[in-house]
């Protein structure tokens, strides 16, 4: 049994059987599934059509609107939509507005223009952040301080899985019938979504800002309060940005080695989302063990190392023994350490401000993911892969010297605390 678990007097394992865990599950699949549409899929996608890593890269930068969704979360806090409640409406609402983005995809071609595919993509990634900002602030909402590290890796579980079966299901149908029935199929697999949102419980947070400026001003006034916030802050930002790097042009990395995408979608993507899935298992385990902070900087060392072995892939060439090892070692390591990342920045977050506060603070865990693609395939085509990987490895330590910089609030951060007024 956990620490934090044994205060609350419930045995790990209830916690991790809950049906709340299995809403989490659920809700982190919808989380997931559109993510590598716009990602891996579209890379593959442009790939095929002839365009080079850097404007591959370049193009990486539709996923924007996961850095500015901080601008509209305060409205998923203050307006409520009238079905399904404060937060599973806008759920809802946002999985039926993805499914139809994703089905424009379909009426795209690359070879004529990139300028429509990107209005989908940026069409189907801001719809995609608002559901994810309606999404964590439900589960920051309904977990309890020992359920941190359990829902963190509820919600890593459905979210990697349902990206790998986006993903695979993409890759695959491309191969064989074509990237627009591939686009039709996800589009209608999207839709399913909405059954687990409706059966999800409810939040118990009814709290509601009365207005726009107070779910603004008070919850960074909140976030702010504390002499080392902005020192946590920085790790929120540092963190993931080595494990951030290294998995930005994945898929061309793969098909440059010289995997075909019938292997990447298979075999490859099969391999890294079964260790994510261990690593988010074992990452929540050892978390609510570990502690907060031993998890983080145990987990943060594990995936620094573990980019240096894409070093081997890139020398070596196409070895499937060589993958596997990098595949299942670096994406076991990034699970554990995104598991560590989602509670640290749970614990951060006032339920009052939950979808405005938990939104900044991924933005900023994510604002290394989604700003780097021009700089990545810089690298990739001037620098060539092993050294990519090698700067990957480089970009790793300073996100581990604020942990141990800022390891006394970390510590206190992992302490339960009632629920705010």
């Amino acid at each position: 049994m956990s620490a934090t678990a044994a205060r609350a007097g419930r045995p790990l394992w209830r916690v991790l059987a809950s049906p709340k865990m299995l809403a989490i599950l659920a809700l982190g699949a919808s989380s997931g599934f559109p993510n590598q549409i716009t990602e891996s899929a579209l890379q593959a996608w442009l790939k095929d059509a002839g365009a080079t890593n850097t404007t591959i890269g370049v193009m990486s930068y539709v996923a924007i609107p996961y850095l500015l969704k901080f601008l509209w979360a305060p409205l998923v806090d203050r307006y409520p939509l009238p079905l399904l409640g404060r937060r599973r409406g806008w759920i809802l609402a946002m999985q039926l507005a993805i499914a139809a983005a994703i089905g424009m995809f379909a009426l795209q071609d690359p070879y004529q223009s990139l300028l429509p595919i990107s209005v989908c993509a940026v069409a189907i990634v801001f719809f995609s952040a608002t559901q994810d900002i309606a999404i964590d602030a439900w589960r920051t909402d309904v977990s309890l301080p020992e359920e941190r590290g359990p829902a963190a890796a509820a919600n890593n579980l459905g979210y990697r899985f349902a990206a790998y079966v986006a993903l695979a299901i993409a890759l695959i149908l491309a191969d064989h019938v074509g990237w627009r029935p591939a686009f039709l199929v996800l589009a209608v697999a999207m839709l399913l979504f909405c059954a687990g949102t409706m059966f999800a419980p409810a939040s118990h947070n009814s709290y509601q800002p009365r207005s726009l400026a107070e779910s603004v001003v008070e919850p960074l006034r909140e976030l702010l309060s504390t002499p080392n916030a902005l020192a946590l802050i920085a790790v929120v930002l540092l963190f993931k940005i080595g494990d951030a790097f290294a998995n930005k042009l994945f898929t061309p990395f793969m098909m440059d080695v010289g995997f075909s995408k019938t292997e990447i979608g298979v075999i490859i993507k099969a391999l890294f989302t079964l260790s994510s899935l261990v690593g988010s298992v074992l990452g929540g385990v050892l978390m609510v063990r570990l502690g907060l902070l031993r998890s983080m900087l145990a987990f943060g060392i594990l995936q620094a190392f573990s980019n240096l072995l894409y070093c081997l892939l890139a020398l070596a060439g196409k070895s499937y023994a060589i993958m596997a090892l990098a595949v299942v070692v670096e994406h076991v390591a990034a699970a554990m350490g995104s598991i560590a990342l989602v509670a640290l920045i749970m614990a951060l977050c006032d339920q009052r401000y939950s979808a405005f506060q938990y939104a900044l603070l991924s933005v900023l865990a994510l604002l290394p993911r989604y700003s780097l693609g021009y700089p990545a395939g810089w690298i990739a085509d001037h620098g060539g892969w092993f050294f990519y990987f090698v700067a990957s490895f480089v970009l790793g330590l300073p996100g581990l010297a604020m942990v141990w910089v800022s390891r006394r609030p970390i510590r206190q951060l992992d302490q339960p605390r009632g629920a705010p007024a």
